[in-house]
């Protein structure tokens, strides 16, 4: 349960008129209004004097709240308000995570690693064979290590702007914010392959020869006439009437 606190200094005898709303970005909406819980709080939340206590509260619950107070005197309406920010914390779920199977040297490859439940949002670290990676790269061990990727941990990406065949191996990403157990995705292989330039150059090789060949025997076989329509000759028959007497 959560208790959103609203004290004031109203005298007992005044008439008191309380308003709870809740501040989006959509807008502002009512909580309680005329002695009455709204929207998602209704049915599992109750007033304590003039504070909210809210029973199995849910991400949706987060959120900026305004309770707003109303007197009546003689003196005329006081009106006072309170403003609370209240944050519902959720552990992280099991990440999403997308790592190639392939790959060639040389070429950009970007791994991604994502979960949308934690609150509060989650950070990620990537992890090789077992091993955390650095975060940074061009400083320090880093660049001593010769590191070919960066890793930006708030976005959970793992970039690697020319992808060599040292990074084959075993990737997972775990996420965490705190809140409970880290969640990690299932481990994936990438391969880095160097790219097969003496396989390209026989087949584009071995197509020209085919063209070739094609090329010949459609030249061949138009010099031998194969090709060459002939023309049928037409019978002429002269038919000779007799007449009868």
């Amino acid at each position: 349960e959560a208790i959103l606190s609203c004290k004031h200094k109203f005298s007992k005898g005044m008439s008191l008129r309380i308003e709870w709303k809740k501040i989006q970005s959509q807008g502002v909406s009512f909580v309680y209004y005329n002695s009455e819980f709204t929207g998602d709080l209704r049915g599992r939340a109750e007033m304590l004097n003039t504070g909210i206590r809210i029973r199995n509260v849910t991400r949706k619950d987060s959120g900026t709240y305004r309770c707003e107070i109303s007197a009546k005197s003689e003196e005329g309406q006081r009106l006072g308000e309170a403003t609370i920010t209240l944050t519902v914390l959720v552990a992280p779920t099991t990440p999403v995570c997308e790592v190639p199977s392939s790959a060639m040297t040389g070429t950009v490859v970007e791994l991604s690693c994502k979960e949308t439940e934690g609150s509060p949002p989650s950070e990620y670290q990537w992890y090789k064979n077992g091993v955390a990676l650095l975060e940074k790269t061009g400083m320090g061990s880093a660049r001593a290590a010769n590191v070919t990727y960066s890793m930006n941990k708030k976005s959970g990406t793992l970039l690697f702007n020319t992808v060599t065949k040292n990074d084959t191996g075993e990737y997972f990403c775990e996420a965490s914010n705190g809140i409970g157990l880290p969640q990690k995705c299932a481990v994936k292989r990438m391969q880095v392959d160097d790219l097969n330039v003496g396989g390209i150059i026989a087949a584009v090789v071995f197509v020209a020869l085919v063209m070739a060949l094609c090329g010949l025997g459609v030249f061949y076989a138009q010099k031998k006439g194969y090709f060459t329509k002939e023309s049928s000759s037409q019978k002429k028959t002269n038919y000779q009437s007799t007449s009868e007497k």
